[in-house]
Order: structure tokens, then sequence, then C-alpha cells
């Protein structure tokens, strides 16, 4: 098989647990979309584990190119987005399975036997929407980062997943922040110009106090904009550092009431919510920071 992401950690926990199955071997392995196709040209591989954010190319494009390339492989997407509709997007695009990357530990054998089986395999607790017209109930993630490396990396996966699936994104970062994601999405295939354009894509400064009246504005136009670029049922992924940066500060109670906003934004509009926060530092038992965490549906560190 050929695996394609460019997190080594993650190729690392990928290479042991395949260790496991005397039957299964990496022939390959990619960073970035353009490698992956080439490798896949020369080396033919039945099985292709493919990342959705990639650099050059995301692994939307790469499925695509691989269905006239190697039309034999199975792709079985490995991605730590959950939306409803990149899995969909994937599973449209010619994979033949999903694994949440959370999950990865538990799900990665059993989908690779289920797709060399030709059968589907989708993460528990992951919906690809087929056949439906039903939103998908909003997320709201907080992320806490162990350096600004990796923020802005998450930033740019949150946000490349969101316009590859032709929803719309807004951002709050500062300005050096704003200018290399949009370096970093550029290396990733996405077309942020066009995002721009088209008014699919706002990026904002951290230090503006979000003003609920332009947000709705915002979301709205955001929206408008994703469905006149044709996209049935548009979500809005908000990401950013203003409540992280708040809670740095020691402005705890800020950057609560923006969580709680965020909530009841979301209570009347399809987003889904990434928050940036510095890792903390003995502050796990705080009351003030429990209170945080309650604002959110899922807590990860990275």
């Amino acid at each position: 098989m050929l695996v394609v992401d460019d997190y080594e950690p993650f190729l690392t926990v990928v290479r042991s647990i395949l260790q496991l199955r005397n039957d299964l071997q990496i022939v390959g392995e990619a960073a970035e979309g353009l490698e992956a196709v080439q490798k896949a040209k020369v080396l033919r591989p039945d099985l292709v584990l493919l990342d959705v954010a990639l650099p050059t190319l995301n692994g939307i494009q790469v499925a695509r190119r691989l269905r006239d390339l190697v039309p034999h492989a199975k792709i079985l997407f490995v991605s730590v987005e959950s939306s409803s509709d990149v899995v969909r997007e994937a599973l449209n695009v010619g994979g033949s399975g999903y694994v949440y990357k959370l999950h990865v530990g538990s799900e990665l054998l059993p989908a690779i036997e289920a797709v060399l089986e030709h059968k589907q395999f989708v993460s528990s607790g992951l919906e690809s929407s087929e056949g439906t017209d039903s939103p998908a109930p909003h997320r709201h993630r907080i992320l806490f980062c162990s350096n600004n490396e990796v923020r802005l990396d998450s930033l740019a996966r949150f946000i490349a997943a969101a316009l590859n699936a032709r929803n719309a994104a807004i951002v709050w970062a500062t300005g050096s922040h704003r200018e290399s994601l949009l370096q970093r999405l550029h290396a990733r295939g996405v077309d942020i110009g066009g995002a721009i354009q088209r008014g699919t894509y706002i990026a904002l400064d951290v230090a503006e106090a979000p003003d609920p009246a332009r947000i709705l504005n915002a979301i709205r136009g955001l929206i408008e904009a994703a469905s006149k670029a044709g996209k049935k049922h548009p979500r809005v992924a908000i990401c950013g550092e203003r409540a992280g940066c708040l809670w740095a500060e020691g402005k705890t109670d800020l950057a609560i009431r923006l969580e709680q906003f965020w909530n009841e934004l979301a209570k009347g509009h399809d987003i889904d919510i990434l928050c940036m926060y510095p890792t903390p530092h003995g502050q796990e038992d705080d009351h003030a920071f429990k209170s945080i965490l309650a604002e959110h549906s899922a807590v990860s560190y990275r």
C-alpha cells in the first residue's frame, strides 16, 4: 500500500499498526499530493491510505487523478476532518472508506480489511450525509497548541477542509498569521484567491472584538456566496485565536462569553467552530479552565 500524509508522527503510528499484520506491506510513502500521484503511477499499489489536507494537491484532488491512473487501487481516506460534507466528497470521488484519525488505533485494520473485501467503511460517529438534505449538527472544538507552527498548520487544515468541500470560512488571526495562512492554503492546493473573490473566505484581525451584528451579516454573506458557487447546504467554518488570546491574557470571562456567543449563534446557523488556545500549564484543575472546556463539544491537544 501507499501511505500519503504530511504529519510524521501519524506516519509512525500507522507503521506500528501495520506491523501487526504480515500480509500488509507499505510499498511507498508520500508527504504531498503531487508526490502521491507520481508514486502511485510508478508503484501501482493495491491500496492508498490518503489524508485529505495535503500540500500541492489535497486528498480529494489526488483521488480524482488516481481513478484514471490506477483504477484498480482502493482508496481509504484517513483524516482528522469529521465534516459530513468532507466525508461525502471523499466517498464520491472514489474513496472506499473514511477513517477518523482519532479512531485510527482501533479502526484502521478493520477499515483496511473492509475495503479490500470491496466493502465500504466509515468511522463510527461519522456521517457522509449521503442521500439526505438534513444539515449536520454544529461542532465547537477547542485545540490546545504546543507552538505557533502547530497553530498555523491546524488552522490551515481546518480552513482547507471547508473550502475544498465548497463551504465557506472566516478566521480571526494576527496580520502575520493571516499572510502565512494564505501561503499555506495555496501550498495545499486550495484556490484561496478564488475563494476570496467569490466571497467564501474572510480573514479578520484577532485584535478586533467580534461585533454580533457584523458577524451575523458576515456569516449570511458567506452562506450566500457559497450557495451561489453551487453548494447545496453550505456551512461556515469559524476559527481563530481571539478567545485563546483573551484566556492567555487572563481575561477568562471575556473568553467564556465569546465561546457562549458562538454556541448561541450555532443554534440558528450551520457553522463549525475551531478555537485555538495555547497549551495549558498547571491550569487543568482551575474552575475557569473547566468552564471554557464546558463550552466545547470536543477537546484536543497537539
